[in-house]
């Protein structure tokens, strides 16, 4: 498990303890400011811990819910506007606004992990939204495999999230041509 030096503070009580549970091979130390209890620890641990209010989204989230077997090559996260730049070249960030933000936000447990990620039908709707700035083949994997999940995927949460975008009609159109 990935801890904050805060929730080291809390867990140990001082800085000398932290730096004893280091030497004792307690506790390691990952970054500046984050510790392991375990001597390996996951690149996801370590970016949820150091970005907690940030959203898996785009390729990683299509790739962590296996809609794609294409491991990308950075994580994919989006921040709310007013939050600041994301300084990590293993990072590719996206600005959302705040009325958008929340919509489709879900916990899910990927590799022992818990994710912050959007849902299923808010990357659905996303991925028709921004189909002409990703790959043709790699869009039509991912809509293929939302093909294979169709039963699954709740419509009216995919209406209420296109009802919110500016061109919400001609998207909920092409989600009903390509998916349905």
């Amino acid at each position: 498990m990935v801890l904050t030096y805060k929730e080291c503070i809390e867990r140990f009580g001082s800085d000398y303890m932290i730096k004893k549970e280091i030497r004792e091979g307690n506790l390691f130390q990952k970054g500046k400011g984050f510790y392991s209890d375990r001597e390996l620890c996951s690149d996801l641990e370590l970016i949820v811990a150091r970005y907690p209010r940030a959203v898996f989204t785009g390729e990683s989230a299509y790739y962590y819910y296996g809609f794609t077997d294409v491991i990308p090559d950075y994580y994919c996260l989006a921040t709310k506007r007013e939050d600041t730049r994301i300084k990590n070249g293993r990072v590719k960030q996206t600005f959302v606004n705040d009325d958008l933000y929340e919509f489709g936000k879900c916990k899910i447990e990927y590799q022992n992990t818990k994710i912050c990620i959007y849902s299923k039908e808010r990357l659905l709707v996303d991925l028709v939204r921004f189909k002409n700035k990703i790959p043709f083949d790699y869009y039509k994997e991912i809509i293929g495999n939302y093909r294979r999940v169709v039963e699954d995927l709740d419509f009216f949460s995919i209406e209420d999230y296109t009802g919110m975008l500016k061109y919400g009609k001609k998207i909920m159109d092409a989600i009903q041509l390509e998916v349905l």
